[in-house]
C-alpha cells in the first residue's frame, strides 16, 4: 500500500511540473492567488538595478521566459503589443529572462522577433522565479496597483486576445 501512495505522489509531482505548450483560452488559464504584497528588483541590459517601487501605482505584468522556450518565443510579440496598448497605459510589463543566458542571446531573441516596446530584464540567480514558485515557462504574474499578486498564467498566452485585454482593464 505504501508503494502505491509513493507512485501516486511521484506521478502527481511529475505531471504537476510539466510545461504547458498547448494553446488555451487565456481567461481559462488564469489562476487566482493570495493577495500578498510583491516587491522585487531586477537588472536590465545595462546592469542597472530597477526596483518595483519605481512603478508604484501601476499594475505590473511579469513574464518569465527564456530564449530556448518555444511557447515564450511564440507569445513574446503579443506581449510586446500589449505594452504599447493605449487602453492599458497604467500597465508596466516586465519580461524577465530566467534562462541564465548571456545578454547577447537575449538581444538577438528580441531582434529576431522585432520586439520594440519591451525592455529586457534578468533574474540571473533565479531568486525572483523561486520567490514566485514557478512551475514552468512561460509564466505570467499579474500584480495590482497596490503591489499584490492577483493572478498568474502558466503556459502560452495570446496577450492580444480581446477577452484577456477586457479582463485586464479591470485591474489597470
Amino acid at each position: 500500500m505504501k508503494q502505491y501512495h509513493l507512485i501516486t505522489f511521484c506521478l502527481i509531482i511529475l505531471l504537476g511540473c510539466e510545461v504547458s505548450t498547448e494553446k488555451k483560452e487565456n481567461i481559462n488559464q488564469i489562476s487566482k492567488v493570495q493577495n500578498l504584497e510583491i516587491n522585487f528588483q531586477l537588472p536590465d541590459l545595462d546592469g542597472n538595478i530597477h526596483h518595483s517601487s519605481e512603478w508604484q501605482g501601476k499594475a505590473k505584468l511579469i513574464n518569465f521566459w527564456a530564449t530556448w522556450c518555444a511557447p515564450c518565443r511564440e507569445e513574446m510579440p503579443s506581449l510586446d503589443l500589449l505594452q504599447s496598448d493605449k487602453r492599458l497605459s497604467n500597465l508596466k510589463v516586465f519580461p524577465i529572462n530566467v534562462g541564465k543566458e548571456d545578454i547577447f542571446k537575449s538581444k538577438v531573441f528580441f531582434k529576431e522577433l522585432n520586439i520594440k516596446n519591451l525592455n529586457i530584464y534578468f533574474d540571473p540567480t533565479v531568486d525572483l522565479a523561486n520567490k514566485f514558485s514557478l512551475r514552468g515557462l512561460p509564466t505570467t504574474i499579474l500584480i495590482n496597483k497596490k503591489g499584490q499578486e492577483f493572478a498568474r498564467i502558466i503556459g502560452y498566452v495570446d496577450f492580444n486576445d480581446q477577452k484577456f485585454i477586457n479582463w485586464l482593464k479591470n485591474f489597470n
